[in-house]
């Protein structure tokens, strides 16, 4: 089970009432859950744990348990309450503690559906959280040379996200006996070293075999083994978050217009993941007008744009519309107009950008990637 309910209970109230009294707030709940109840021997394993302050008069009670949950798990504290028997007062001394404490918390209180939606959410960053953890990102190559300002601090991305990142000579790929077959190539590596994603310094190809990856890439991420581009380290990770998210790695593209009043943006790259698009053709790369570009119609309708700086100090989210596909023949191939819900977000693009390239990926996802950033 990927919840789990804790709970903390006062001696001084009558436990046969307050056991009926937690049943119906626990079952008037939509989620599934397992409830160690006090034992809080497992406490940090699960997506999401949730201690449920059942009673006023626990503040002690959670005081002296706190060294245990923090040497168990470094995460926030949860603490569900119904109101009842003094609960919510008793929740917010603890929370208060916490804070002065230095130790991030939360109180889980409010409407039922309120309720609910904040568990799912908790839940859904929780479960993306576990799956990061440990993970082993590759970087193929050196980022491409005109990516100056897509630096990253490896250190603290594996402490703060439990990524590791491995490094792969392009020298490597490029020795593969199956080099021309890309997308086989890079599988191997995929496999070689047990890895959950890349950056490829893609652009070598067309020099040295005459080829591209945007295919490869294309169906990799649509594998599920998130694939970038151009070594940029970044957006790997930003697609990255995505995909532990959603199961879908997201669209690495780059802005080619920008309309400041409108808030109208056109975005465009020679790759995106098969399983983001309706339909998709094959053109020419770009750039080079060599190999084969991708050009990828992706469903109208709610998208976000993520990007994540690569030392993790700050992050742009963008919520709006995909309001068509084209196919100029003088862009990119898979070319997205995007309108934003909010056009003075504009701004960020034009003078504090986070690199050029963004991720796009369906639906609104705002409150989950703030969440998990947090």
């Amino acid at each position: 089970m990927n919840i789990a309910i804790y709970t903390i209970t006062s001696t001084l109230h009558d436990a046969k009432a307050i056991n009926i009294s937690t049943q119906e707030f626990l079952d008037s709940l939509d989620i599934k859950y397992d409830m160690p109840g006090t034992d809080f021997t497992d406490y940090g394993s699960h997506a999401l744990d949730l201690i449920y302050i059942r009673t006023g008069g626990t503040e002690g009670i959670f005081k002296q348990l706190l060294p245990q949950l923090q040497q168990q798990a470094k995460r926030p504290i949860y603490l569900l309450t119904s109101g009842k028997s003094n609960s919510l007062a008793a929740s917010m001394e603890i929370l208060s503690y916490l804070n002065q404490q230095g130790i991030n918390g939360e109180i889980i209180h409010g409407s039922i559906a309120y309720i609910n939606h904040r568990i799912k959410v908790l839940e859904s960053v929780g479960e993306a959280l576990l799956q990061m953890k440990g993970s082993k990102l590759g970087v193929i190559g050196e980022p491409s040379d005109w990516l100056i300002s897509s630096r990253f601090d490896h250190k603290t991305i594996k402490e703060q996200l439990g990524i590791e990142l491995i490094y792969i000579p392009m020298k490597e790929l490029l020795e593969m006996p199956n080099v021309k077959k890309v997308y086989e190539a890079l599988k191997m590596l995929v496999d070689k070293y047990q890895l959950q994603g890349f950056t490829l310094r893609c652009f070598d190809l067309l020099t040295t075999i005459h080829d591209t990856g945007c295919m490869a890439l294309a169906k990799l991420n649509s594998e599920g083994i998130v694939a970038g581009c151009e070594g940029d380290v970044p957006a790997l990770l930003s697609m990255f978050i995505i995909k532990s998210l959603t199961g879908v790695s997201g669209f690495q593209a780059n802005p080619a217009s920008i309309n400041p009043e409108t808030g109208e943006m056109l975005f465009a790259h020679c790759t995106i993941p098969l399983n983001m698009v309706e339909r998709y053709e094959v053109d020419t790369h770009f750039e080079s007008g060599i190999g084969v570009g991708i050009r990828g119609f992706m469903k109208e309708g709610p998208v976000t744009i993520f990007k994540l700086a690569g030392d993790l100090s700050r992050h742009f989210i963008g919520e709006g519309r995909l309001v068509r596909n084209q196919a100029k023949p003088d862009l990119c191939r898979t070319q997205q107009v995007i309108e934003l819900d909010d056009k003075g977000q504009t701004k960020y693009f034009l003078t504090q950008p986070i690199g050029n390239h963004h991720i796009i990926v369906s639906g609104h996802l705002k409150e989950l990637l703030e969440e998990i950033l947090k």
